[in-house]
């Protein structure tokens, strides 16, 4: 079978003031369906730039991308709009991701009129739903989305991208700003939805451990290239690149008895 996603030869140079910005730089990888790949690497390495060119919120100088067996950067207007129904994005900033009128119901009823995803006659239904597949009640769906929590703000904002029944979904930093019981309630969500549905997902993170729990393969990115790329558990064990080593480094760790015991004064 065919990989979901392929991405090949992607760059992309901003351009300000004169000067000449590398963000992304000759980037090539694959996403098979229900896998997730995990980006990773420090602040400005250009993994959100690259989950971006792939949203096409952003258009690359370079490069392909093949989507569902399709070449994803030759659509346009109508087309690009229909066919990114089956492509999603969640974001870290749950406050900017909605209108901030918004309530549960129209975040959630919008991507399901515009891609004409059920009857509206069951559209109700179908929120109530998506709801509960987030772990939230349907009277959720009066009350205003910037009344939520940040944990349930999120939820809303999975239940959203998963409205329009994607094929891939983009997660960038999308649980970096919860706290650690909230954001391992949203990461059991995603195992869990992948499971029943084959979803894939790209999943962007700075922080290795999250990267541990729910992605099979791994891509770790310094200075816009890809440093080092393969399974999570292979690169974790034994990374190869500086990048993907100092990464692991960063990740806590609690101290056992035996090391309190031993530990010098």
């Amino acid at each position: 079978m065919a990989p979901l996603l392929v991405v090949e030869g992607l760059s992309k140079t901003y351009r300000s003031q004169g000067r000449n910005t590398p963000a992304v730089c000759d980037v090539s990888f694959t996403l098979n369906r229900g896998e997730t790949l995990g980006l990773a690497g420090p602040s400005g390495c250009g993994k959100s730039t690259l989950a971006r060119l792939i949203m096409r919120l952003v258009e690359p100088d370079e490069g392909s991308i093949r989507f569902e067996d399709e070449d994803w950067l030759s659509l346009s207007g109508q087309d690009l709009r229909q066919n990114r129904q089956h492509m999603q994005m969640v974001f870290q900033d749950t406050h900017a991701a909605f209108n901030p009128r918004a309530t549960v119901e129209t975040a959630i009823g919008e991507p399901l009129r515009i891609h004409n995803i059920v009857p509206s006659r069951h559209r109700t239904a179908e929120i109530a739903r998506l709801l509960e597949r987030v772990g939230l009640p349907a009277n959720f769906a009066k009350r205003p989305v910037l009344e939520l929590s940040g944990g349930q703000r999120q939820r809303v904002a999975i239940a959203r991208a998963l409205s329009t029944r994607p094929s891939l979904l983009v997660m960038d930093e999308a649980v970096s700003a919860l706290d650690v019981s909230v954001r391992a309630q949203i990461l059991q969500l995603l195992v869990s939805v992948q499971r029943e549905t084959g979803l894939a997902c790209l999943f962007v993170s700075h922080d290795i451990a999250v990267i541990r729990a729910v992605c099979h393969r791994v891509a770790i990115m310094d200075a816009g290239t890809i440093a080092e790329h393969g399974e999570t558990r292979h690169i974790i064990s034994a990374p190869q690149s500086q990048t993907a080593r100092r990464l692991i480094a960063a990740v806590p760790r609690l101290q056992t008895h035996k090391d309190h015991d031993n530990a010098q004064p």
